[in-house]
């Protein structure tokens, strides 16, 4: 029976030790760029110091990418805690955190118990019909919506569907102008001075334009969406298309020659070309342009949804804002801060597909 050389099992061991720590590195540097899309780049050096690589510079890492951004936040809510009592409005003061967690808090249980009441509404109504059809009064059957006021949940989901609406309209309009605008001299030279003039036109002003056009076209609130909601999305069409218009554009302009010419050789049609060669070419450009337009159109809705009542975030503010009483002014920094979460989760997803889709751009 041969004998096992102790080193030689010992190397061994170490040497299967050595290749599973670099595959679990190898997967933690794969996880990064994901980690980084995510806006989670924290959490590569916590693996990478749980594996044992250098902990000390690991360490000095996590306080860069964490450490330093949830100091920042304390510090910035421990300066709004100590000078917004100081300061005085005709609503009271200021309300610090405490008093914004609060309505969170309300607003929650607001929430809750319109949740409860619809709940019983509809057994109240499946009870009454069942005496009905047990009566065998069938015709006298009716189901009912529950029309309870919006909770701040509902505000936040008719928010996020109208900006996407507008969104969507936005890209649906841009996209190919800018391509045509990209790939043609003279469709550029025709769309340069359009762009110029409207690019900078605040919502303020498009909104009694879009509402006198839609209250033209728009009989009733019968229809799928309603006035409020389409006056709303479209004045988010016509701030946000211009960022991706724009930069449709300036990618499609800047493809390389080479493949131009190439396009030319192989006699491509113009359907083959726009899809083989230049949207892929400047789909970096065109997603920087989509994740501009999402946000200027995030900013706009708040102040359409206020001027054109549509019952979103910006209604909630107005309404708070009128209504006065001594909550009113922390229910609007609780506006505040879910408009901005919000914009940065938006931005987020839009990045996150701009790396899926151009993923070898991020690696």
């Amino acid at each position: 029976m041969t004998a096992i050389d102790p080193e030689s099992f010992n190397a061994g061991a170490d040497e299967a030790k050595e290749a599973r720590r670099a595959r679990l590195f190898t997967r933690i540097n794969k996880a990064d760029a994901w980690f980084k899309v995510l806006g989670l780049a924290w959490m590569t050096p916590i693996l990478k110091a749980a594996a044992g690589d250098n902990p000390r510079a690991q360490v000095k890492e996590i306080w860069q990418l964490l450490g330093v951004p949830l100091a920042a936040i304390a510090a910035f809510l421990i300066l709004w805690g100590a000078l917004a009592p100081k300061v005085q409005t005709s609503l009271g003061a200021i309300p610090g955190p405490a008093q914004v967690w609060e309505q969170v808090e309300n607003l929650h249980a607001d929430y809750l118990r319109d949740k409860a009441k619809e709940a019983e509404f509809y057994e109240r109504q499946d009870a009454r019909n069942a005496k009905l059809i047990a009566a065998g009064k069938e015709d006298k059957v009716k189901e009912r919506a529950y029309t309870g006021s919006p909770t701040y949940y509902s505000q936040i989901f008719t928010s996020i569907k109208t900006v996407f609406f507008g969104f969507l309209l936005a890209t649906v309009v841009a996209v190919p102008m800018g391509i045509a605008a990209g790939l043609s001299k003279t469709a550029n030279a025709a769309l340069n001075p359009i762009i110029q003039i409207f690019k900078p036109v605040s919502p303020l002003a498009w909104l009694p334009i879009v509402t006198m056009i839609v209250s033209a076209t728009v009989a009733n609130n019968d229809g799928l969406f309603s006035k409020s909601f389409l006056i709303s999305a479209i004045t988010v069409t016509l701030c946000s298309l211009w960022p991706t218009l724009i930069n449709t554009a300036l990618g499609v302009a800047s493809i390389d020659k080479d493949l131009v010419n190439v396009s030319k050789v192989l006699k491509m049609n113009t359907w083959t070309k726009i899809t083989k060669l230049v949207l892929p070419s400047a789909l970096p450009l065109i997603f920087t342009g989509l994740r501009l337009s999402l946000g200027v159109g995030w900013m706009v809705l708040i102040a359409a949804e206020m001027l054109a009542q549509n019952p979103g975030l910006g209604k909630f503010v107005w309404d708070e804002f009128q209504n006065g009483s001594s909550q009113s002014l922390a229910k609007i920094m609780v506006a505040v801060f879910t408009i901005g979460i919000i914009g940065f989760l938006l931005d987020r997803v839009m990045f996150t597909l701009q790396s899926l889709f151009t993923f070898s751009n991020n690696r």
